[in-house]
């Protein structure tokens, strides 16, 4: 999202939650952790990652703890700012934020119970004028706790848990510094929560609905059960939809699970491409000393933990191009090895120039497999439409199983052949997909 089109974001953090009073010890909702990130460093963080520049937080219950999280978050970028009345109501929390954003001529607005998948925000945040994100077809929990919203020709008119409307809002607003004068009128006539000042504003103002993005996804955090289905949700955008269906029926449901473990350590992605090579080299050791099960399990494990990086990534928002470009040459390199290593243990049992042709031929189309989804990529040609073995066995994934089941098998040069054979397969299909596209 270019920076140009809302350059400040407010987070409401000054809450507490009495719902969720077991699991927070009567502490704030903002400490809550999910995927290894706290609710407010989430709501942060994922406003940064949409091309906000500058946040603020508003915090009130347990202030000094909601604050020391804040403050570490991006320093100069993000800063907390104490409500004195937040018991009022999170209308009263929004009016602290005024002076912060009084210049801007929009600000984007985000509750930080509510959380939101990857593109969730983008069209909100896109809309060039004041706008509710709102979910149109809401899950039945979601729309019996949800603030409804009444909408007409496009645009919201009233906002409240009693309306009776299909729609509901999902905690997310596109707002003009004149909300602020909104929010007093409606805390002089006794109602200081968000969802009054944004009906004031919406009776004398236009603010147009932004419907949650198909295939996108949010979830609104107010009891322990609700807890259990983000931590789920979160689990399952993990996986990515270009994953072929190894990725997607085998190491996706381990790895996800995995990463969803041990995000609360916090690991680096980039010290788990590390594990995932390392594993991979051993694996091309096990293989080159002719230990077929133990190199073929090695090599799947390294297959799994590499999907790892990616999801950690994704799951603490801290996904970079430099964590993805050393991805792939750490992946490339493993490759090299574990095929290596088969060409290896398949010279120890036959001789000749045919296995050292074929190690090469497979190491070659790998690396070339795999450097053509990537400029496909690159370039925007769109993903690669390949069917049959191609799909199911021409990504790093597909490759690796079939590393995993020749060795298990004891059988490296059938291996090597495979290899080579899917490889091609897949190179030519993509490449016959980008001259369809070009032509």
């Amino acid at each position: 999202m270019p920076a140009s089109r809302t350059r400040v974001g407010v987070v409401l953090a000054a809450g507490r939650s009495e719902r969720l009073a077991g699991l927070t010890r009567n502490g704030s909702k903002a400490l809550i952790r999910l995927g290894g990130l706290t609710l407010v460093e989430r709501a942060v963080r994922g406003l940064l990652a949409c091309g906000i520049e500058d946040v603020v937080v508003v915090v009130g219950h347990q202030a000094d703890g909601v604050t020391a999280i804040v403050d570490a978050i991006a320093p100069g970028r993000v800063r907390a700012v104490h409500a004195e009345g937040w018991e009022k109501g999170n209308g009263a929390s929004l009016a602290v934020a005024e002076p912060y954003v009084a210049d801007e001529e929009l600000f984007a607005l985000v509750t930080v119970d509510h959380i939101f998948g990857a593109g969730s925000l983008e069209a909100l945040l896109s809309a060039g004028d004041a706008a509710a994100l709102v979910d149109e077809r809401p899950p039945p929990q979601a729309w019996g706790e949800g603030t409804r919203v009444v909408v007409e020709g496009g645009r919201a008119i009233a906002f409240g848990k009693q309306l009776d409307a299909p729609t509901i809002d999902c905690g997310a607003f596109l707002l003009p510094a004149e909300i602020f004068r909104h929010q007093r009128l409606a805390a002089g006539s006794g109602d200081s929560s968000l969802a009054a000042a944004v009906t004031s504003f919406a009776g004398s103002q236009r603010l147009q609905v932004v419907p949650l993005p198909t295939g996108t996804w949010w979830h609104d955090v107010d009891t322990r059960e609700d807890v259990r289905i983000a931590q789920r949700m979160l689990r399952r955008a993990l996986v990515k939809p270009t994953d072929g269906p190894v990725s997607r029926l085998l190491n996706r449901p381990i790895s996800t699970r995995l990463s969803v473990a041990l995000a609360a350590l916090r690991p680096a992605p980039d010290l788990v491409s590390v594990l995932a090579l390392l594993l991979g080299i051993v694996a091309a050791g096990a293989l080159a000393g002719g230990w077929g099960v133990a190199g073929g399990v090695l090599v799947h494990v390294a297959s799994i933990v590499d999907g790892m990086d990616g999801e950690l990534a994704r799951l603490q928002l801290r996904e970079r191009p430099l964590g993805a470009f050393f991805d792939g040459i750490a992946d490339r390199l493993a490759d090299a090895a574990i095929l290596a290593g088969v060409g290896v243990w398949a010279l120890d049992r036959t001789d000749g120039p045919l296995v050292v042709w074929l190690t090469v031929a497979a190491i070659t189309g790998s690396l070339l497999s795999m450097a053509s989804k990537d400029r496909i990529a690159a370039l925007g040609l769109g993903g690669a439409v390949e069917r049959g073995p191609g799909y199911a066995l021409g990504g790093r994934d597909g490759r690796l199983l079939l590393v995993t089941i020749g060795a298990i098998a004891g059988q490296p040069l059938l291996t090597l052949i495979a290899v080579t054979l899917v490889s091609t397969v897949s190179l030519v299909l993509r490449a016959l997909a980008v001259a369809r596209r070009a032509t």
